[in-house]
C-alpha cells in the first residue's frame, strides 16, 4: 500500500483528499502547512507528496524548494495538487522538482490515475537504470538518462497544461508575446531533450 502525504493549509480540503485516498486504497498522512510537512518528513518518508501552492505563511513553492534541497528527503516524489493556474515561469523554474501538476477540483478517478502514472513511471525508470547498471554502462550516462527520462515526461505534461490554460490554438484570444515566447522556448527545450534521451537510450543498450 502506497503512503501519500497530503499538504494543504485548509483542514477541510485535507480531509476531503485523505478520504479520497483511503477510498482508493492508499495510506494517507496529513500536514496542514509547509512547515508541518517538513517536520513530518523527518519522521516518515511517504511514497508521494500531494502539495498545494497557495498556503500561508510558507507557500507550496517554498515548501517544494525546502524538500528538494534537503538530502534526507529530496528523493520523495512531489505532485502539485492546486487550484492555482500554472504559469510558464513556474513550469520552467520548478519543472525539474515536480512529478505532475493536477488542478483542483479533481475527481477520484483523475487523482488515482495521476498518482498511479507517477509511481509507475518512477518504477519503470528505476528498472531501466538497474538494467543499465548491471550491464556496466557509464555511470554518468546512466545518471543523465535517469534525469532526462523524468524531465522530458514532466515537461511535456506541463506544456500540455500551459497550452490548454492559454488556449494557444484559439486565434481569437490575445496571448501576450512573453507567454507565447516562453511556451515556444519550452517546446524547443523538450525537443532537444528528447533527442538526447533517444541517443542515451541507444548508447545504454550497446
Amino acid at each position: 500500500m502506497y503512503s501519500i502525504l497530503v499538504v494543504d493549509d485548509s483542514p477541510m480540503i485535507v480531509d476531503v483528499f485523505v478520504a479520497m485516498l483511503e477510498r482508493g486504497g492508499y495510506n494517507p498522512f496529513a500536514a496542514y502547512g509547509g512547515r508541518e510537512c517538513l517536520e513530518m518528513l523527518k519522521e516518515v518518508q511517504p511514497d508521494l507528496i500531494l502539495l498545494d501552492i497557495m498556503m500561508e505563511p510558507m507557500d507550496g513553492w517554498e515548501t517544494l524548494e525546502n524538500i528538494k534541497t534537503n538530502p534526507e528527503f529530496r528523493d520523495v516524489p512531489v505532485m502539485m495538487l492546486t487550484a492555482k493556474q500554472l504559469t510558464p515561469g513556474e513550469a520552467q523554474e520548478y519543472g525539474a522538482y515536480i512529478e505532475d501538476y493536477i488542478m483542483k477540483p479533481t475527481t477520484h478517478r483523475q487523482l488515482y490515475d495521476a498518482i498511479e502514472y507517477v509511481l509507475k513511471r518512477q518504477e519503470r525508470i528505476l528498472a531501466e537504470v538497474e538494467e543499465a547498471n548491471s550491464s556496466g554502462a557509464n555511470p554518468d550516462r546512466i545518471e543523465e538518462f535517469e534525469r532526462l527520462s523524468k524531465s522530458v515526461d514532466v515537461s511535456k505534461r506541463l506544456l500540455t497544461i500551459l497550452e490548454s490554460t492559454y488556449n494557444l490554438g484559439d486565434d481569437h484570444l490575445d496571448v501576450s508575446e512573453n507567454i507565447s515566447q516562453a511556451i515556444k522556448s519550452m517546446e524547443m527545450s523538450i525537443s532537444f531533450q528528447e533527442e538526447r534521451l533517444i541517443q542515451l537510450r541507444e548508447d545504454l543498450k550497446k
